[in-house]
This record gives structure tokens, C-alpha cells and sequence, in this order.
């Protein structure tokens, strides 16, 4: 199981936005700066995000990106799904009436890695972008 780069910067990109958010609208090029993930695939992300109403772009000479919610209320879970992000420790679908490796049984060790996904789902569901400024806030301290 490993999540991919798009669903990490698509976390490291929000925090950065969360952090700037209540002065102006941040432009991709101000993030892709201070976090070093190209322009190119920022924008890929970002319009992902939009389409799924997690942020919102502001035209203009101080255009940007801002959060469509507060930072609270975005949950990582709903970062990942916007991204096509899907956090899976077993090969096989939960309903599938066959196994893990085609057979029909599940594999001996199906349901610790099943029990596993549901916790790292879990905590991505109680974690949220406030949660991310505040841990960021409270290290540099």
C-alpha cells in the first residue's frame, strides 16, 4: 500500500493554501514555489479539487485559489477521493465473492490487512487541514 504523489501534494498544496487563505487568493505558482511540486501538476490537482468543490478560483490580477469550507471541515479522506486517491491494502473488493489471489478463498492474511485499511481510513477521516496548520504551528515552536 503506498499513496501516491498526486494524493500527497494534493495534502501538502491544501495546508499551504489553509495557511494563506484568509488574507488572498494564492496563486498555484506561490505554492508550487514554497513546496517545490511543478505548476504543471499543481494544476492538474487543483482542478480535480475544484470539479469536486474543495476550492474555488478567483480571476483577477490577485486571483488565486481559495478553500471552498473552512480548513476543519476538509477532512483528508475528502482530498484523497477528489484526487481519485484509494487507500487499499488488499488487491481484492471487499463484495467480491473470490479470493484475494483469484481463488475462491481470501488469502490467509485478508483480514489483517482489510482491518488495516479500515483503520488508516479512520484516521483519515478524523484528520482534517486545521489539524495539519496546528501539528505545522505547534513544530515550529
Amino acid at each position: 500500500m503506498k499513496l501516491t504523489s498526486k494524493g500527497r501534494y494534493a495534502v501538502m498544496a491544501l495546508v499551504d493554501l489553509a495557511r494563506f487563505n484568509n488574507i488572498n487568493p494564492v496563486s498555484l505558482r506561490d505554492i508550487s514555489l514554497r513546496q517545490g511540486i511543478s505548476l504543471d501538476y499543481l494544476e492538474q490537482i487543483f482542478s480535480k479539487l475544484r470539479k469536486k468543490e474543495i476550492v474555488q478560483s478567483v480571476r483577477g490580477n490577485q486571483g488565486g485559489y481559495v478553500l471552498n469550507k473552512k480548513a476543519k471541515e476538509i477532512k483528508l479522506t475528502n482530498i484523497f477521493d477528489a484526487v481519485d486517491e484509494k487507500v487499499k491494502t488488499v488487491q481484492c473488493k471487499k463484495e467480491s465473492k473470490k479470493g484475494c489471489n483469484g481463488k475462491s478463498t481470501k488469502c490467509l492474511t485478508h483480514n489483517l490487512w482489510d482491518e488495516l485499511e479500515n483503520h488508516i481510513n479512520d484516521f483519515f477521516e478524523k484528520k482534517s487541514l486545521e489539524d495539519l496548520i496546528q501539528d505545522n504551528t505547534e513544530r515550529r515552536i
